[in-house]
This record gives C-alpha cells, structure tokens and sequence, in this order.
C-alpha cells in the first residue's frame, strides 16, 4: 500500500464528530504533524475549508485517481 503524503486525497473510513465529519468525507492532505498523524482540510465545491482535522492513517483511505493519458 501506498504511503500517504502532502497533497493526496484521502477519504474518511469513520464519522468524526468532533469536527463534524461524517465517513467517505473527501479532502486533501495538507501537513505531516508527525508519523502517522496528517492535517487534512476540508473544502466545499466552492474551494472554501469547512473543517480542518489531525487524522491518523487508519482513520484515512488515500484515494488515486487515472492517469490523465492526453497530458
């Protein structure tokens, strides 16, 4: 399995209440806050962050998307 870095797009395997997540949320990873442990922002469609949150890598499915092959 591919590690998760800055900048992917991860999914939320559970509900986080405390940031008023629910699972299968989308957002992008945005710092390492130490092994493991990820900042990811949430945006809505209008590129807005709505939450922020420390999440574990458990916590977080890295989700990958096709190649672009016309690029």
């Amino acid at each position: 399995m591919d590690e998760i870095k800055i900048l992917d797009v991860v999914a939320v395997l559970e509900d986080i209440p405390q940031h008023g997540l629910l699972c299968s949320e989308v957002g992008t990873v945005v710092d390492l806050w130490r092994e493991e442990v990820f900042e990811v922002e949430f945006s809505d469609n209008s590129g807005r962050a709505y939450a922020f949150a420390a999440l574990r890598a458990h916590q977080l499915l890295r989700l990958n998307f096709p190649k672009d092959e016309s690029a």
